[in-house]
């Protein structure tokens, strides 16, 4: 993925208003980000923990964003879960994350759900950048490129969920 600016960010929200884009808290540290080992940039606000944030390239070189709600980790979670984006499994690591639906049906309250890696760092858990301990990555046979395609294929279809 490529650098984006705050600006980018911020323009390509799909599923809240401008002034909620605007007001909404994106990491200071962009340049510090590892852009070449991420296929979303994804980060939880820290003065609103119950909210999180990703962003992603599409393939037709549209940046898309959507904003996200998730419940803080409870006790009874655990158990081991595995994210739907990336198939990491992590003992109390995972989140059901929710995005207001684009457009009209969002504004009516509908929404969409996927459960996440809680630190939304799908990309390095993938790559072997990020540990998610013993048992966290099950022993796969495809390559790293397939289980990236595989993890972009995820997050395109859980997009397509919130903006279709």
């Amino acid at each position: 993925m490529r650098q984006l600016t705050e600006q980018e960010i911020r323009a390509a929200f799909v599923n809240c208003t401008k002034g909620a884009a605007k007001r909404l808290n994106i990491p200071h540290d962009l340049d510090e980000r590892p852009w070449a080992d991420l296929d979303y940039f994804g980060w939880r606000d820290p003065q609103a923990p119950d909210r999180a944030y990703l962003v992603t390239e599409l393939d037709d070189g549209r940046t898309q964003a959507v904003a996200l709600r998730c419940p803080s980790p409870a006790s009874w979670q655990t158990r081991r879960s595995m994210c739907s984006i990336c198939l990491t499994t992590h003992t109390g690591g995972v989140s059901l994350m929710v995005a207001a639906k684009a457009g009209k049906a969002g504004q009516q309250g509908n929404s969409v759900g996927a459960y996440l890696c809680s630190d939304l760092a799908c990309s390095l858990y993938v790559r072997g950048k990020r540990d998610a301990g013993v048992g966290g990555r099950m022993p796969e046979s495809l390559t790293l490129e397939e289980k990236v395609r595989r993890t972009v294929g995820n997050l395109a279809a859980f997009l397509e969920k919130v903006t279709g």
